[in-house]
């Protein structure tokens, strides 16, 4: 997976204006189009950014610099940086911008409809919203409640979808195993399978009971059907 270098095009602009390096070599480097990189170098593009030196930020030696500035088939690489920055925790619900404030309840609603394993205080975190508007969405008691419609938060810009996937992730490991279910082969109870074999065995008596009537009966009629000639031969 190709490495972006903090800033892409801040860092092409510095590596514009303070380097010989071409078009091609900048755009592979910042992985930005070499027509981007031409429109700021024509001050067409990118007029309002300041320019960040990626050797001051350890993503950029001054070796590979000068190999590439001396070889233009020489391709940069950006350096990993040994400053490592720990990522700050958030504390406290998510700020949202006023502009998409007015969306918060559809996003809670659609979170509600295709997320109910998550709790009220993911959603809380997710959205930047408070508990009393949650419970008044799912009370169908929101002052706005016949006109809201479900919209994804990560289609709205009001969560990422990272964040969203890492909630639903630990709700899923949070949540109570499911009960089992009757499906599948499963072994009878002892009772049961003799129970089944008794009554296996009384139908075969039965049959074999029954049977036999059935002959005596066919012999006893076929006894009466003889004639009295055959008897008086006899």
């Amino acid at each position: 997976m190709s490495v972006i270098p903090l800033m892409p095009k801040a860092t092409a602009v510095w590596l514009v204006e303070n380097t010989s390096l071409t078009f091609e070599q900048i755009a592979d480097y910042c992985k930005l189009h070499p027509l981007e990189v031409k429109a700021i170098a024509d001050g067409e593009a990118a007029t309002t950014i300041k320019g960040l030196d990626p050797l001051t930020t350890g993503q950029l030696t001054r070796e590979e610099l000068k190999l590439a500035e001396a070889d233009p088939n020489h391709r940069l690489k950006v350096q990993e940086s040994k400053v490592r920055v720990p990522a700050q925790k958030r504390r406290g619900p998510r700020y949202t911008p006023v502009s998409r404030r007015q969306d918060r309840p559809n996003a809670i609603l659609w979170l509600l409809r295709n997320h109910p394993e998550l709790k009220d205080a993911q959603i809380m975190r997710l959205v930047g919203t408070t508990k009393p508007t949650i419970l008044s969405i799912k009370s169908r008691s929101h002052w706005n409640a016949p006109n809201l419609t479900p919209m994804d938060p990560v289609t709205l810009g009001l969560c990422s979808q990272i964040d969203l996937d890492m909630e639903v992730e630990r709700a899923a490991k949070l949540a109570p195993p499911a009960p089992a279910t009757a499906e599948g082969p499963t072994l009878l109870p002892a009772e049961q399978t003799t129970a089944a074999e008794a009554l296996a065995a009384a139908a075969r008596r039965t049959t074999k009971q029954a049977e036999d009537l059935d002959a005596d009966a066919v012999f006893a009629k076929l006894k009466s059907m003889k004639g009295p000639d055959e008897d008086e031969e006899e």
